[in-house]
């Protein structure tokens, strides 16, 4: 095994982990870790991989935007409360490291949903948000594990 897969491993592990714990751009480490390999690896059966991979990951991606803001539309959630929970949800990463993320969103979510409806119909569209957060995640690390698995199956091909 070469330092560059293994420093490519490396990468997509991280990636991993930064989707589940939005710290690091989970899918651009993955993306980059497989990129890495191709650069190193050469040949058409490591570009084919890497094509295939960020492909699934960019797909993936549009998804992952796509489905949960339906479902928040659906549930009544207007896109002016989302923007404002990310908004907060920013402004909560920079003031409370790792957690602040989601905090902020929540917060944020919650307020403008105060403002907007009140007290009692608040919480019910913050927690309509709050799955829609989780379905996001779900749905990133499902696209990056299936590009990791492209990638472990070209690390087998190219040998």
């Amino acid at each position: 095994m070469t330092l560059a897969t293994v420093l490519a491993a490396v990468l997509v592990a991280v990636g991993l982990v930064g989707i589940v714990v939005p710290i690091l751009p989970g899918s651009v480490l993955v993306v980059g870790g497989i990129l890495l390999w191709a650069i190193a690896e050469g040949g058409a059966t490591a570009w084919a991989v890497f094509a295939v991979a960020t492909v699934v990951v960019a797909i993936g991606t549009v998804i992952k935007y796509v489905v949960p803001g339906r479902r928040l539309e659906m549930a009544g959630v207007p896109a002016s409360t989302q923007w404002i929970g990310v908004a907060l949800g920013v402004v909560g990463f920079f003031v409370v490291p790792v957690v602040g993320l989601f905090l902020g969103f929540v917060l944020g979510v919650y307020l403008a949903e105060l403002r907007r409806l009140g007290t009692r119909e608040a919480w019910p569209s913050t927690l309509h948000s709050l799955r829609a957060v989780g379905l996001s995640i779900v749905i990133e690390l499902a696209a990056a594990l299936v590009a990791t698995v492209i990638w472990v199956v070209g690390l087998v091909a190219a040998r």
